[in-house]
């Protein structure tokens, strides 16, 4: 994309349409302007100087859009979501030069993380200031998410969403998008367009040089089209988006054509892919020296605004020098704020009531879902099928819940799997009392395109410094065993496992379902529940109802079976084949079994197993997903670390093999364990 044809669409004298903006607040523009550009030659310096800001994104060129984006946001009502580049914007909004410097230089009292997360991605999450990942563009769904939550409550409140043009190549941009003129959310979409993605041209990413075009057939979307370069043009930009927010008729899109004056980071040399002329013509279109010559040409005196750098200089020279004596964070705080402890919780004894009801897996969780949403009233679902009428998904186990609590907490999602869960992040901002639980996807193979989202939920907690934490209860079908074949098969267990920030429990039995579940709505964080589909209406994994304050710790194993002679670790079906296989060994060699149900996957209850393994001193790990890669890895080298004197054979493991699940049901059989397998590799290790 040449720059003059990015000049012939859109950049503009200052002012050239009489936007009508008093002296007052222009003098505010070029007060922020102006420090801003103090801040960011002082993040150049520190980098020069090797003292920190190691990751640096001159907002200098956008100048006009931040400045307006910035006034725009109303502290402690609206919400922000910036992006790196956003500098000035966070200055504008309510973040002080000392808070900034302390970002930049990873402090222990930076607002944003407390040296947790990058330099160069502000926050400040009392006023409205949201942290943001380094996956530009993925917060425009937390944007929506809590827009739903505002119009949901009926409350005056705005989510700003900001970010480059190339992240709007993204897929869950546009699904952010879809999503928020179909429900007609007050989001404002900035989209600041300085030509390039670092080296890469819009022409690349686009087939407009102005994206926002590419949104013209989305229903409710107002697009607003502005000079980002100038702050009369983009202040007229964004008055005009508010006006539509407040309206009520759905979100706005504002493109802002800016210039990327310097490279796109400290660590890039915008040289070598872009000629002298370019970057010359750039320098020509810098908003801060236009700024200051306008005013003087309109009846502002020189030394008005030498005031202002005078007082701009004074007050960032003094946030530096604190900012450099402030403490650095303590290396013992590095493993803090990766999981909320859990709920208080002491497991109690299942006991079966005289009468009491026999509840599948399925209806378990039915049951547990409609008691949680009848005692906490800020608690939301939605997914692929959740509410269409009397189906209540597609396995039903949302059955009746539309019914009792209506749309507004229960409601169909787009087959989007990235935008419910983005948005989910995004509602659950919006009060500490609010759990949003999800049916992630009909069936657990399809939540893939979810895993951007859920790499990003996973640290939402240790990025903000303990300031944020989703809750959020990710409900997924998942496992074979019932002929889905590919796609209708997998568990997605040993994924999960290797982000630290969740939990994951997959229960076997009806009366777990209901005790996990129930503590997953009553726990702070992040809960991945894995149902296995196989087992929501067989026999043998039905129970009594525990009853509605019943809850299981995360963590905590169950002893399905005692034993002497081998320890069987495992969960989900996999358990109901181990108790069978354990049957079968006493009945044909004598020997006794233990069958330990871990239940919880993370965390896991090594104490329980080492105690067993103590005992019997063997042990095999059974589980449905393939070894190669498994959890079952994971507790094998646990145990061979914490055990191993313990031991008198190999640790064993049965699991599929590694394959894909294939359709035809002899095929699925030779892949998937069986009770046999179980049986084959029990005996070996005991006979060993």
């Amino acid at each position: 994309m040449s720059t003059e044809t990015v000049a012939s669409i859109q950049f503009k004298p200052l002012n050239d349409a009489g936007v009508k903006v008093d002296i007052e607040t222009q003098k505010s523009w070029y007060r922020l302007i102006h420090q801003a550009r103090l801040v960011d030659d002082r993040a150049r310096k520190y980098l020069r100087q090797a003292k920190g800001w190691s990751y640096h994104a001159s907002h200098a060129g956008h100048d006009g859009i931040q400045v307006a984006l910035g006034m725009a946001f109303r502290q402690g009502r609206d919400w922000l979501f910036p992006y790196y580049r956003d500098m000035l914007t966070c200055l504008a909004a309510g973040i002080t030069p000392y808070e900034l410097i302390l970002n930049g230089l990873s402090k222990a009292d930076d607002p944003a993380s407390g040296g947790r997360h990058m330099s160069n991605h502000f926050a400040k999450l009392p006023i409205g200031i949201w942290n943001v990942s380094s996956a530009t563009g993925n917060h425009t769904l937390h944007a929506v998410g809590i827009a739903r939550a505002a119009k949901t409550y009926g409350e005056d409140r705005i989510a700003f969403s900001s970010q480059g043009e190339s992240s709007t190549s993204e897929g869950y941009v546009y699904e952010a998008l879809n999503g928020a003129t179909r429900e007609k959310l007050p989001v404002i979409f900035v989209v600041q367009n300085n030509g390039y993605g670092i080296s890469v041209p819009v022409s690349v990413q686009s087939a407009n040089p102005i994206v926002s075009e590419n949104y013209r057939g989305l229903k409710n979307l107002l697009i607003v089209n502005c000079d980002g370069t100038n702050p009369f043009d983009s202040h007229r930009a964004m008055q005009e988006a508010l006006a539509y927010v407040h309206s009520g008729a759905g979100p706005v899109l504002v493109h802002a054509l800016c210039r990327r004056i310097y490279a796109h980071s400290n660590s890039d040399r915008h040289e070598l892919y872009r000629t002298p002329e370019e970057i010359a013509e750039c320098e020509t279109m810098d908003p801060f020296p236009r700024l200051r010559n306008y005013m003087l040409e309109h009846g502002i005196s020189a030394g008005e605004l030498d005031a202002i750098e005078a007082e701009n200089t004074a007050l960032v020279d003094d946030a530096a020098n604190r900012g450099e004596a402030a403490p650095d964070p303590d290396p013992e705080t590095a493993t803090m704020f990766v999981v909320p402890e859990q709920a208080d919780v002491e497991e109690s004894e299942l006991v079966e009531r005289p009468g009491g009801e026999i509840v599948t897996l399925r209806e378990a969780i039915n049951h547990t879902l409609i008691g949680e949403f009848r005692r906490n009233p800020h608690t939301y679902i939605w997914g692929q099928d959740v509410a269409s009428f009397e189906k209540g998904g597609v396995f039903n186990v949302t059955k009746g819940m539309v019914q009792e609590f209506g749309d507004s907490r229960v409601f169909n999602a787009p087959i989007a799997e990235d935008f419910i869960s983005g948005t989910a992040n995004g509602m659950s901002r919006y009060r500490d009392d609010l759990w949003v639980c999800i049916e992630g996807a009909q069936f657990a193979d399809y939540y893939w395109p979810a895993a951007e989202q859920i790499v990003d939920t996973s640290h939402d907690y240790y990025r903000s410094n303990g300031q944020f934490c989703p809750n959020l209860v990710i409900r997924l079908s998942c496992g074979g065993y019932i002929g889905g074949g590919l796609y209708h098969s997998q568990t997605l267990e040993a994924f999960f496992q290797t982000l630290p920030g969740l939990r994951v429990v997959m229960p076997a039995f009806a009366d777990d379902a209901a005790g996990l579940l129930r503590q997953a709505f009553r726990s702070r964080g992040i809960t991945i529940f894995l149902e296995p589909k196989y087992l929501y209406n067989q026999i043998f994994a039905k129970a009594s109802d525990p009853g509605p304050d019943y809850r299981i710790p995360f963590g905590k194993a169950r002893i399905r079976r005692p034993g002497t002679d081998l320890t069987i670790v495992t969960y989900g079906t996999t358990v109901h084949w181990s108790l069978r296989a354990a049957n079968q060994l006493k009945e044909e060699h004598g020997v006794e079994v233990e069958v330990i149900d871990l239940r919880s996957i993370v965390p896991f209850d090594m104490a329980a197993v080492a105690q067993s393994v103590q005992k019997t001193n063997r042990v095999l790990i059974v589980h449905e997903d393939t070894t190669i890669g498994g959890v079952g890895g994971e507790i094998a080298a646990r145990i061979s670390e914490e055990c191993f004197e313990y031991l008198d054979a190999p640790i064993g493991r049965v699991g599929a093999a590694y394959a894909p699940i294939p359709f035809s049901r002899i095929l699925e059989r030779a892949v998937l364990p069986q009770v046999e397998d179980v049986y084959d590799k029990a005996l070996k290790l005991i006979e060993y």
